[in-house]
Order: structure tokens, then sequence, then C-alpha cells
């Protein structure tokens, strides 16, 4: 295990209004680092500051429940020569669900003692790339790239059990070129039977259902687009009301043109924020639990930086790499990255 401890500056700012939340005085962020053997770990699902669950690319499904003093670690293979490459993880009750990317698409539902294939497909545009479920337990979302004229999405209203792909018909079109990305499991985020979507590529735009998947809208936003390396790569809310997303240009990570913007209406419009200031990149953006959207962190592999002013402002906090970050509370969070698992803690 690998102690990094970052001494940054005292954030303060002065708000008139007392019933306002009030960004707290962090002094110290330090990140524990666990090193994780031959694979990249874009999915990740901590419960608490001792429990974290992960699934990796090569076919590999990981947890500690003691802070990472040890780890257990379990490999699945797909007909015995498959080795699914996953970067989607959700956990539903005491169920975990794994999605691999790329032809065949496999959706796994690991349970305390069995691995159950809950879903294939077959496709040669088949690459699905981040899965969620909703918070009554019954619902759950998948989305991929398009394998026809929209987005691949499969939906489940059993819990997991069964799951079924949305007809085009009933979902808005894609430009040619617009994609998800999977770099963090990211993408999707579910709110009460709202979801929204994330896409990049040719557009950058937001889809979003209030029925649980059953009807979509799609809006545009200011994030830079254009080719397949560029546009969202990862979506949070706060609220119904108030989100933010993050991204910009793989290819070009040092790049900080268009890539974060905020809503306050839900994801209709989207206004950018610290335009041309940093961050650059980033695959991850997630707000810090019970701060009223104030304070929120973004990681990539050109760093990790906090904002305490719900993205207006940015600081970098440390320059270590990583794809994913999930709070467990608002002291805790868990990463992940090439090789290695992270916990941030904030003092």
């Amino acid at each position: 295990m690998k102690r990094i401890s970052i001494l940054i500056f005292t954030f303060l700012i002065i708000i008139s209004c007392s019933s306002e939340y009030r960004p707290r005085i962090i002094e110290n962020i330090e990140i524990q680092e666990f090193k994780i053997d031959s694979t990249n770990i874009r999915a990740i699902q901590g419960t608490n500051s001792e429990t974290i669950y992960y699934v990796g690319s090569k076919g590999d499904f990981g947890f500690t429940a003691d802070g990472g003093k040890s780890w257990l670690i379990k490999h699945i293979t797909y007909q015995d020569s498959i080795i699914p490459n996953f970067r989607s993880l959700a956990k539903n009750g005491d169920n975990l669900f794994a999605l691999s990317i790329a032809n065949p698409a496999l959706l796994y539902k690991i349970s305390k003692n069995k691995t159950a294939l809950v879903y294939t497909e077959n496709h040669k545009k088949a690459f699905y790339d981040a899965l969620q479920f909703f918070d009554d337990g019954k619902h759950g979302i998948a989305v991929g790239d398009p394998t026809e004229e929209c987005a691949s999405i499969i939906l489940t209203s059993d819990g997991g059990n069964s799951w079924r792909k949305i007809s085009c018909a009933n979902l808005p079109k894609f430009a040619e070129g617009e994609a998800f990305f999977a770099a963090s499991n990211t993408n999707i985020k579910t709110m009460g039977s709202t979801v929204w979507v994330a896409s990049g590529g040719t557009k950058a735009r937001v889809l979003k259902s209030e029925d649980y998947g059953v009807t979509w809208d799609i809006f545009e936003t200011p994030i830079i687009k254009g080719n397949g390396p560029q546009g969202i790569y990862s979506i949070d809310f706060t609220d119904e009301k108030n989100g933010i997303v993050i991204g910009g240009d793989y290819s070009k990570p040092e790049e900080n043109k268009g890539n974060k913007a905020i809503t306050k209406d839900g994801g209709k419009t989207w206004t950018l924020v610290a335009n041309n200031q940093n961050p650059n990149y980033k695959s991850c953006v997630q707000y810090v639990p019970n701060t009223n959207g104030k304070e929120v962190f973004a990681v990539g592999k050109t760093g990790i930086s906090f904002s305490n002013d719900s993205g207006n402002t940015w600081t970098e906090v440390s320059k270590e790499s990583y794809y994913t970050i999930k709070f467990v509370d608002k002291d805790t969070a868990w990463l992940s990255g090439s090789q290695k698992i992270g916990k941030l803690i904030l003092k």
C-alpha cells in the first residue's frame, strides 16, 4: 500500500446567508494506494470506508471488506475462452452486476455464492459503456454505442434478473459518429425515476428520461465535440435541477477548452464553467455528498482536482492518475485506475 498526503490551501468562502452551506476548510487530502496486478479498473462500487468492489479488464471481480488489508479476487470467463473486459459495475441490494464491452456484450449478476449471465448481445458493433440502477431497486439501465441509428439502451424492471433492449423507434436518433465513453462508468446518473446519459464524438449531448427509460428527450451542450475522443465523459447531479458534466479531448488531455459545464434546469440547458482554465481533460466528476452541490471532485489521467463553488473554480490537489471516483460519505471516496485502487480521505 502506498500513501500519498497532499497539503492544499485552505478553502473558505464567506457566505452572507447563514442558512446556506459553507464549504469546509480542508487542510489535508490523503490518498492510500493499493496495487492490483495486471488490470485496468474503470468501474467501482464503494459501500463504506472499509468496503469496495471492482471489476477489471481481465475478467476480474474483486473486493475488500477491511479497508484494503486483504482482497478477494475471482476471474470470470465466457465459454472457457473469452475473457470479459469489464468497464461497468452496479450494486443492487446484495447483488452486483458487471457488464463487459465489445462483442459479445456480457452482463453478469454476481451473488454471494453464484455468478449468472443475465444478458448477452451478439453484434459486431456492440460496445456497452455504463450501467446503473435506480433507487427503487427494481429498475436498471445500461447504455452502449449505436448498433443502428440510436444509442444501445437495455432496461430491467425486475431487479436485474432479465433485460430488454429498447427499439430505436422509442429513442432519439444519434448523429453519425456520436457515441458514449466507457471511461469511468459515470456517463449515467439516476435519481428517483429520472436518468441522464451523456454522449460524445460528433455530438456532446445529454439524453434524459423521467420514467425509468421509457420515453426520452435529448439536449445540446456547449462541450467540445467533433471527432471520436471529444465530448462528455462524465455526468453528475446533486438534485433534480443542478448538475455538472466534464470531459474534453482524450487525445489532447492538457487542453481545457469547453470541457466543463453546469445546468440549473435539470439538463435542458448548459453553461460552460472555468473555460480555458484547469482542470483539463477528466474522465469522472462527482459531487461530494451532503455539501449542497458546492464541493466537487474530478479525476482523470491528468490528476485530481477539487472545486468548492459548484465547479466555477478549481484547484489541483494531486497529479496521480485515476479513472473514476466514488464517495461513500462526506469525507471518504474510493478511486480506481491502471492496476490500482485508491482511498481518498478529506481532513
